[in-house]
């Protein structure tokens, strides 16, 4: 996968979670994960179930859960934006601590905290203790088509080489006095951003290239 570790979330080890085949785990991480999204709004004792079935995933696991934890900053957009539901939604109002807020909005922010914690949390399980050469081939076992297959294992390998430029124009950008918290400075990165979508799409051009005069030819072409 072009790094040592497969990829940067996932954490080695031996646990049963570790050793399970990667498609039995994809099919219980998405059972989960509808179960989650299926339950009813305002009804919260299901999520205590469902964050105790979690935890002790996590604990057969032996992942850390500081390890996890540091990750679940993913999930930042969502939680600003349940924390803002209860003061635009509409509907019967309540006071609490001086604030005007919205019921339904409480009820829909615990909602969408809840789904989107469960859910991200489950997603790094998956990832922490699945590689991802087994991850895909327990896609290709679950009958996914071989080409979006192809095209996930083709992401996941440039993930890390579109990450390392981002670096290494970061650390360009920096050492010339940039400053990324300075809003006057904000066209320069919007300029580097699309410097960076540039690159990508060249190297993935040449890339194209390179593979189809080696005889490539796409999964779907094969048949």
């Amino acid at each position: 996968m072009g790094a040592e570790h497969g990829h940067q979330l996932h954490v080695h080890g031996d646990s049963p979670l570790h050793r399970m085949a990667a498609h039995h785990k994809v099919l219980l991480v998405v059972g989960f994960v509808l179960l989650i999204v299926a339950t009813p709004a305002g009804t919260f004792w299901p999520y205590a179930v469902h964050a105790t079935l979690l935890i002790g995933a996590v604990a057969l696991s032996r992942v850390p859960p500081a390890y996890l934890a540091r990750r679940m900053v993913v999930e930042v957009p969502f939680v600003v934006f349940a924390l803002w539901l209860p003061f635009v939604a509409t509907g019967p109002r309540m006071e609490v601590a001086g604030l005007s807020l919205s019921e339904a909005g409480l009820v829909a922010a615990g909602g969408l905290l809840a789904k989107g914690t469960l859910g991200v949390l489950t997603a790094l399980l998956l990832a922490a203790t699945t590689d991802v050469r087994d991850l895909l081939e327990g896609l290709r076992r679950l009958r996914m088509p071989a080409a979006l297959v192809e095209i996930m294992g083709f992401m996941v390998r440039y993930l890390d080489v579109v990450g390392g430029e981002l670096r290494r124009m970061r650390v360009a950008l920096l050492s010339r006095g940039f400053d990324p918290r300075s809003p006057r400075h904000w066209p320069v990165l919007a300029r580097a951003l699309g410097a960076l979508f540039v690159r990508s799409y060249e190297r993935g051009e040449r890339v194209h290239l390179a593979m189809v005069s080696r005889g490539y030819r796409p999964q779907a072409s094969r048949r």
